[in-house]
């Protein structure tokens, strides 16, 4: 999952967002041991895989209906991944009663998170401190009512 979160944002992130936020953001996030934690602490992980049973797409719904992740490895978009292990995510907490769905999405996710069915709450903007510097970048708040 690392490894997937670290090249979607390597690739894709510049079409986005400078060379500057696509540093701060990557370094924002986990290591493996990180992911392990997460799943121990109750977060499930849906993933999709290539042909080769190799993970390419994945998200990370955290039992409040927090979406946390929504990544695809840059050699496997435009495939329908990210609507798949979103659809995954929906349909589990749909089964566990709940009603509400919400993420913070980038501004290159906010477009699969919308034809999910998922509506922009309101633009966040922020910094990302990295390596001392402030560092200005945003996302947008989105949810999903399943209720």
């Amino acid at each position: 999952m690392a490894a997937i979160c670290q090249a979607a944002i390597a690739a894709i992130g510049p079409h986005a967002y400078s060379d500057a936020q696509v540093a701060a953001w990557s370094a924002r996030h986990p290591s493996a041991d990180r992911y392990r934690a997460r799943v121990e602490g109750g977060a499930l992980i849906f993933v999709a895989a290539s042909s080769d049973d190799v993970p390419v797409a994945y998200s990370l719904l955290e039992a409040d209906g927090h979406l946390d992740h929504l990544y695809n490895h840059p050699d496997h978009t435009r495939r329908g991944l990210a609507g798949q292990v979103l659809q995954a995510a929906e349909d589990h907490a749909i089964r566990m009663g709940i009603a509400r769905l919400y993420t913070e999405a980038s501004e290159l996710a906010r477009p699969a998170f919308e034809r999910a069915g998922y509506s922009v709450q309101h633009r966040r903007d922020f910094d990302i401190e990295h390596y001392g510097q402030s560092v200005a970048i945003h996302n947008y708040a989105m949810e999903k009512r399943l209720d």
